[in-house]
């Protein structure tokens, strides 16, 4: 029986081992931390429950439907609640609602009169032609500038952390890029992609009901209970003539060597240089896959009696234009999304600073960041006292962001791929950070 190793234990290497265990092989996950997940780390505390890293989970396409299905979360997993459609950014120091249907964009002032004319303009707007395309130009070219300032700003400072222009059109939104080119227009694209038998009728947002780490956890407990190996970090990986010899460090610092028929790294591509590599072709390409972007983030969680907070928090959350000059870049309402996020008549806020737009805020006091954080939700929604709870998580190298160096970095694993058989590497600074991508990430 040929022997794998897979490197990492986030989500992508667990379905990587998963899908191996399934057809037979013999596989032997390795994990530097005391958990598997990576950055989905769910933590109940004083009653709340807080998402480390990704709260939610889009699904919309069958693949996905039907991976997880195999796997047996989809019967585990909940909706969020119908009240999450609302979603709002801020506008002149107000929060206004995104438009959710036609009759609510013709009322809605999130953008000005002639912005939504700009808008329904967008079928006229000729096809692009240059391939490397970044994001912000390609939102203004085709919505206009005042959409992409508050509309295409916010939702990618939500998404990636990131500013739009830093973001590569066909890595990023290679939908989008495709819609264009080969239907001459987004929405008339959207219109007949809705028949694409690959989508789902209705897409869904999801999560579990302890917490996005249940995927990851679901998904380790169907694999054999020596297969995963945690607090063991690979130090060295070899090439030999026909085995791959992989080197260890636990905890205790004590070192071991095992051979395998093939090796898979996950790892994130900050952790790659951490690796000595030994014997590989065109070593030197490990530099550029390690070449990717991460700007810092830090997640504050707030917890407040609902009395305390003037704004009903009927929605998703609410997303920061950079434009506003606000110190926060959006929040959500994560006791609205999902049932047992708080306790009783309180309400859980999952606040995100930092990112491309803020960095140094991050570097902050704990004291200094909590007090900023407050003075933005005073001003936005209305709440008064002090928050009954309150934490902060760091993420120092947060989200890969696919820009131009992703299509560098997809290059260079091919070749490396190619000159070493037996050795692979995957990822989200390969696949892209959102979920649907990492569970689909080279599917075997």
């Amino acid at each position: 029986m040929s022997s794998t190793c897979v490197i990492g234990g986030g989500l992508t290497g667990l379905v990587r081992a998963w899908r191996y265990h399934q057809s037979g092989r013999e596989v032997t996950l390795l994990e530097a931390s005391e958990n598997v997940g990576g950055v989905l780390q769910s933590r109940r505390e004083a009653g709340y429950l807080l998402d480390y890293g990704a709260n939610t989970l889009s699904l919309r396409s069958r693949e996905v439907s039907k991976l997880l299905d195999e796997i047996g979360v989809l019967e585990k997993v909940i909706d969020a609640n119908p009240k999450s459609n609302l979603r709002f950014i801020v506008r002149g120091g107000q929060l206004i609602s995104l438009p959710h249907s036609p009759a609510s964009f013709l009322c809605s002032s999130f953008l000005s009169p002639l912005g939504k004319i700009r808008l329904l303009l967008e079928p006229l707007v000729p096809r692009g032609k240059n391939q490397d395309e970044n994001v912000a130009n390609f939102i203004s070219r085709r919505l206009g500038k005042e959409a992409l300032t508050y509309a295409g700003n916010p939702f990618l400072s939500g998404v990636y952390a990131a500013k739009p222009e830093s973001l590569s059109l066909q890595y990023a939104f290679p939908g989008l890029q495709e819609l264009e080119q080969k239907h001459g227009s987004l929405f008339k694209g959207m219109l007949k992609s809705k028949r694409n038998p690959n989508r789902l009728p209705k897409s869904r947002l999801l999560s579990f009901p302890h917490g996005m780490q249940e995927l990851t956890n679901q998904i380790a407990q169907q694999l054999p209970d020596q297969s995963i190996i945690l607090n063991t970090r690979v130090i060295r990986i070899k090439r030999l003539e026909n085995h791959w010899e992989v080197t260890t460090r636990n905890e205790l610092g004590q070192e071991e060597q095992n051979t395998f028929d093939e090796v898979i790294c996950t790892l994130p591509a900050h952790k790659l240089p951490e690796i000595e590599w030994i014997g590989l072709k065109r070593t030197e390409l490990i530099e550029d896959l390690a070449k990717s972007t991460h700007f810092p983030l830090a997640l504050v969680f707030h917890g407040y009696e609902k009395q305390s907070i003037k704004h009903p928090l009927n929605g998703f959350g609410f997303l920061v234009p950079e434009i506003e000059n606000r110190q926060i870049l959006g929040t959500l309402f994560s006791s609205t999304l999902f049932p047992d996020r708080a306790p009783a008549n309180h309400a859980l806020l999952t606040t995100f600073v930092g990112g491309e737009r803020q960095p140094d805020l991050v570097k902050l006091e704990d004291d200094d960041l909590h007090t900023m954080v407050q003075k933005e939700h005073r001003d936005l929604l209305g709440t008064v006292d002090e928050p009954s709870f309150q934490k902060i998580v760091r993420w120092p190298q947060a989200i890969p962001l696919p820009d131009d160096n992703m299509g560098k970095r997809k290059e260079a694993a091919k070749i490396l791929q190619n000159q070493n058989p037996g050795l692979s590497f995957s990822g989200s600074h390969l696949c892209g950070p959102p979920l649907p991508n990492c569970l689909q990430a080279d599917i075997v």
